[in-house]
């Protein structure tokens, strides 16, 4: 019987080992995707799979800016996220993409304060039941959020974006789509040579433990070009940050670099 049970356990660990995929932009999150000139344009062609797009409350109304003196270029989330995507969500039969097996999370990176701007981002949202109820479009905050423990007062089309360093309760987990952290907080290696084996070991327990608790992860801070993108890569990071849009996108296509088996 123990030797059944050996075997059971070790056809099941190569089965699982078999089980590679690669890399594809559906892995790519377009880090401050508005500063590309059209916002959400580049990312969406090349089939990214999150967008991220800052936030301030001014006023009256959300606006896309990485800090408060970029507010004056007048990029409302409506005209420059919300409306585009509701015409490709349109075009597509009520899917993000027209490949109707992808998804796309809009991740919102809140910069003003928590409550208030996300009450009136949850207000703005629910204007538009194109994009609350999207199968394929995930709604997520980051950045400036309410405590955990208040997660499950927000609408179910709210999803949140939780650190890897902390703990959760499993309820608070229930509304967290992604785990993240900032790289920087493991290592100082900048892309060049391998990075400290210390620093790997640290940064492979780390995705690890997100993995464990059953959710994609993301760094952020990561090095942006081949070798950054590589090493990421062999982490298993389930969303890869770049602002280099297309030259990730020739990337992916040219090496499709696995992913790590779990």
């Amino acid at each position: 019987m123990k030797n059944l049970v050996l075997i059971f356990l070790l056809f099941g660990t190569t089965c699982a080992m078999a089980q590679t995929s690669v890399y594809t932009t559906a892995n790519a999150h377009a880090h401050n995707d508005y500063q590309h000139e059209p916002p959400l344009i580049s990312a969406y062609n090349n089939k990214f799979g999150s967008i991220e797009a800052d936030i301030f409350l001014s006023d009256t109304d959300l606006m896309v800016a990485h800090t408060e003196r970029d507010i004056s270029n007048h990029k409302r989330l409506e005209d420059v996220y919300i409306k585009p995507l509701i015409e490709f969500i349109k075009s597509n039969q009520g899917y993000v993409y027209a490949d109707t097996t992808q998804t796309l999370i809009l991740m919102f990176d809140v910069k003003s304060e928590a409550v208030p701007t996300i009450t009136k981002l949850i207000d703005l949202l629910s204007k538009y039941p194109e994009i609350t109820q999207c199968k394929s479009l995930k709604l997520l905050v980051s950045g400036n959020k309410p405590d955990p423990s208040t997660y499950d007062s927000y609408p179910s089309f709210i999803w949140f974006d939780g650190l890897l360093s902390l703990g959760y309760k499993s309820e608070e987990l229930d509304r967290m789509a992604i785990l993240s952290d900032n790289f920087i907080n493991y290592t100082t290696w900048k892309g060049v040579g391998d990075p400290p084996k210390k620093d790997w070991e640290a940064l492979q327990k780390a995705v690890a433990k997100g993995h464990a608790l059953g959710k994609k992860v993301r760094l952020w801070n990561t090095p942006d070009f081949i070798e950054g993108w590589q090493k990421v890569c062999e982490l298993g990071v389930d969303y890869i940050d770049t602002y280099s849009i297309k030259s990730f996108a020739e990337f992916l296509k040219q090496n499709k670099p696995p992913k790590i088996a779990r």
